[in-house]
């Protein structure tokens, strides 16, 4: 092997192989040591919707500066099955190290294929073929030019209930797949990438995906109850928050379908616990009438829609931004509601705790839209701070307040200015707490009277300028005009700022709007100067532009061009900029 210079690296790794061949493996394990070593990582998984076989493959990008996307790209390809080297061999530019022992034709010399015998040597040193797995980190470290001590680290505090012998086994794996390529491969070093020894260990870095964060930011916002039924990509919040219940002294409840878990939470917070549900399309489309039933009772709900590609079953491991209007018309009826989609891991760890203050500040349901790639996607985040976020909020009004209220006189639905009624919990000494699914009174009463209809339906529609108020604005970028401005929401914020900026870099004058809090969207959302002066392209990963709709709708602002895509597959940034190029031409 050739040593190379050190320099800035930018560098994409794909494992690809059979479901159930430990691809997820390589890749935490992989990612944990780039994390530690102080550079940026990024991983994303393209898995098909079975438990055994089929092609399923992992990518990770590293880097020494942020990455919060995918390349198109690969560098490194690691063959765990021979369908992987079949499918890729002609495709990819990058280093192929494929099982010299599954693969019985013969392949082209050169520097491009790096036979090893994976599972052979796996059985013969570690006395196990699963740790082919751990044989590739060892390689795969060896052709960037990383020494494998903190690999040997991991593998300690991984494997430190399994016992020395298997620790040991494992280590010595690493170090033969480590040593094979030191040996064999003939080429250079892809890039020996540039870290700071002195300051990686300092950085507070973690990698986290999107549902971990999602369920940190309910943990930090003092979630006390959580209800769901098990349905992809959202199923990870739940199973974070159960590990944790004892240590954060909360509840989970897997409830036996969709219908219940929103109808818990609804029950939780009008017993004054701060409660969650998290599903995806399908199971919303379940939770319909209880979204209903939380917009009529002005009771608070967070509700998490991880999308997937629909309808009906659809790509049930795919990706898509396919539920937008259904969430923001989900419910019969009219009542204000808020819907956040995250950008990144990190911001869903923040807009998590804005939708538990949001929903309590206004008695409103509130969405958090996201969806596979953002969900199971690792990020490279800093430490949270928790100087940022929402804390000791709560929309109990206070004992001081209930002091002025007469004994058995309070009324659940006052009539106010903002339209937010003082709220307390059943139970409270001295009152009576009255609440119901029909019209009612400020009481709570049932009523038919026409003039109640009114001043109810005016009071809930009222909360609609204060939530405005809260509601952010996009980002908008670059401080100077350009000529034209990508327009995205949601998880494609890192693919669009990256090819904007790869765009800029080829003399284009162009920039990005991205919007994380999508609905209600103020009139004035999009600066005049731009509207005026610049061009609008759509991006979104559906195929009927529902977030440019969505934007006329609200702000009468149009956007002619979009870039859609909707095969249940992620952009890339380099996509995106052939097909931005394509409209510009």
């Amino acid at each position: 092997m050739t040593e190379i210079k050190t320099v800035n690296c930018d560098i994409s790794i794909r494992i690809g192989g059979e479901a159930g061949q430990g691809m997820k493996v390589i890749s935490s394990l992989l990612g944990k040591v780039f994390i530690r070593k102080g550079l940026w990582v990024f991983i994303n998984q393209d898995i098909m919707s079975r438990i055994r076989g089929g092609h399923n493959f992992t990518q990770i990008r590293v880097s020494d500066k942020q990455v919060n996307a995918l390349s198109s790209n690969v560098d490194i390809l690691v063959c765990l099955d021979k369908n992987t080297l079949d499918m890729y061999k002609n495709e990819i530019e990058g280093i192929i190290i494929y099982d010299s022992g599954k693969v019985k034709e013969n392949i082209p010399s050169g520097n491009k294929f790096l036979p090893i015998p994976l599972e052979k040597m796996a059985k013969e040193i570690g006395k196990n073929s699963k740790m082919a797995n751990t044989i590739a980190s060892g390689a795969i470290l060896a052709l960037l030019g990383l020494s494998p001590d903190v690999l040997f680290e991991l593998l300690d505090e991984i494997f430190a209930r399994k016992g020395s012998e298997v620790i040991e086994a494992n280590k010595n794996c690493a170090r033969a797949g480590y040593d094979y390529v030191k040996e064999n491969y003939k080429g250079d070093i892809l890039c020996k990438i540039n870290i700071d020894s002195g300051n990686a260990g300092k950085m507070k870095k973690m990698i986290v995906t999107g549902c971990e964060s999602i369920a940190l930011g309910a943990i930090a916002s003092d979630i006390r109850f959580y209800s769901g039924y098990p349905m992809s990509p959202s199923t990870p919040i739940m199973e974070y928050l159960a590990s944790k219940q004892k240590e954060y002294g909360l509840i989970v409840e897997q409830s036996e379908d969709e219908i219940s878990a929103i109808n818990m939470v609804l029950g939780a917070y009008f017993c004054g616990a701060r409660s969650m549900t998290a599903t995806s399309g399908g199971g919303l489309a379940l939770m319909v009438e209880g979204i209903s039933l939380a917009g009529m009772t002005e009771t608070p709900a967070v509700i998490v829609d991880g999308q997937r590609p629909a309808p009906a079953t659809g790509f049930p491991t795919r990706t898509e931004q396919g539920d937008l209007l259904f969430v923001a018309h989900a419910g019969h009826g009219e009542f204000p509601r808020v819907i956040l989609a995250p950008s990144t891991a990190e911001e869903a760890f923040y807009l998590t705790n804005k939708a538990f203050y949001l929903a309590e500040k206004f008695q409103i349901p509130v969405f958090i839209l996201v969806d596979q790639y953002l969900n199971e996607s690792s990020w490279t985040v800093e430490k949270f701070n928790m100087e940022n976020i929402h804390s000791n909020f709560s929309g109990i009004i206070s004992p001081d307040i209930l002091e002025k209220i007469p004994q058995y006189a309070y009324r659940r639905y006052e009539i106010t200015d903002t339209g937010v009624s003082p709220r307390i919990i059943p139970g409270t000494a001295g009152q009576v707490v009255y609440a119901d699914s029909d019209e009612h009174t400020v009481e709570g009463h049932i009523t038919e009277s026409a003039g109640i209809r009114r001043a109810m339906v005016e009071k809930r529609l009222r909360k609609s300028s204060g939530i405005l108020e809260e509601m952010s604005m996009p980002k908008v970028y670059p401080d100077e005009k350009a000529e034209v401005y990508l327009v995205s929401w949601g998880s494609n914020f890192g693919i669009v700022e990256e090819a904007v900026s790869l765009l800029r870099q080829k003399g284009i004058s162009i920039g990005y709007i991205h919007f994380s809090e999508v609905y209600p969207l103020k009139k004035d959302i999009i600066p005049s100067e731009i509207l005026e002066n610049a061009g609008l392209i759509g991006v979104e990963n559906n195929a009927t532009g529902q977030f440019a709709k969505l934007l006329k709708m609200e702000t009468g602002i149009s956007i002619k061009d979009k870039i859609l895509k909707y095969d249940g597959r992620p952009f890339s940034p380099q996509e995106l900029v052939n097909r931005t190029e394509q409209i510009l031409r």
